[in-house]
């Protein structure tokens, strides 16, 4: 059931926040923030199978994910594909910038569903890379939170987290550890 209440606390809570980014963040190009991650990539994830739930069963899966800069790199598509004990997962991700909010929005995509899913919008600062959105998850409206650390030019850490509080607590839910494939290793696969 639609809560109208909880919609609109969670949609002042992300409004707020994207304002404060807009307001009192500098007006730098991020245009190339996600450079770093131009190219293929071993990829482990960590998913929570049944988020806010109160489950703590986590499955995993292993991949590839390969990300190929357009526009010059103000935008780029990421092709994720892994497998595990609970299934095979098929993802697209296109990121775009936004030369005026000097923001990115975040779209995914998977194979199953067909559809882009809520833009998730953010942008980077001191090297972590923030993103939020409200969608509705097991029939609710959450805060999405998608947050990107531990950058160097050969790994990074990504991790989504969900709210169903207004974003006073989050559940950590899925969290993936990219590995640079090197360019050696791609050409010599059979």
């Amino acid at each position: 059931m639609f809560n109208r209440s909880i919609f609109v606390a969670l949609s002042c809570a992300l409004l707020c926040h994207t304002f404060q980014a807009q307001t009192t963040g500098s007006s730098r190009d991020g245009s190339h923030d996600f450079d770093f991650e131009i190219g293929t990539w071993k990829t482990h994830i960590r998913r929570l199978e049944h988020p806010l739930t109160g489950s703590s069963t986590w499955v995993e899966y292993d991949g590839t994910s390969v990300v190929r800069k357009i526009w010059g790199g103000k935008a780029n598509l990421v092709e994720l594909e892994v497998d595990g004990a609970a299934g095979h997962i098929e993802g697209l991700s296109l990121r775009l910038y936004n030369p005026q909010s000097h923001q990115w929005s975040l779209n995914f995509a998977s194979s199953g569903g067909g559809s882009l899913g809520v833009p998730t919008v953010g942008e980077f600062r001191n090297g972590i890379g923030t993103f939020y959105d409200h969608e509705p998850i097991n029939g609710r409206m959450v805060l999405v939170r998608n947050v990107w650390t531990d950058i160097t030019p050969n790994s990074g850490r990504f991790e989504q987290a969900f709210s169903d509080d207004g974003g006073k607590s989050w559940e950590v839910n899925w969290i993936a550890i990219d590995t640079r494939v090197p360019d050696s290793a791609k050409n010599s696969s059979p």
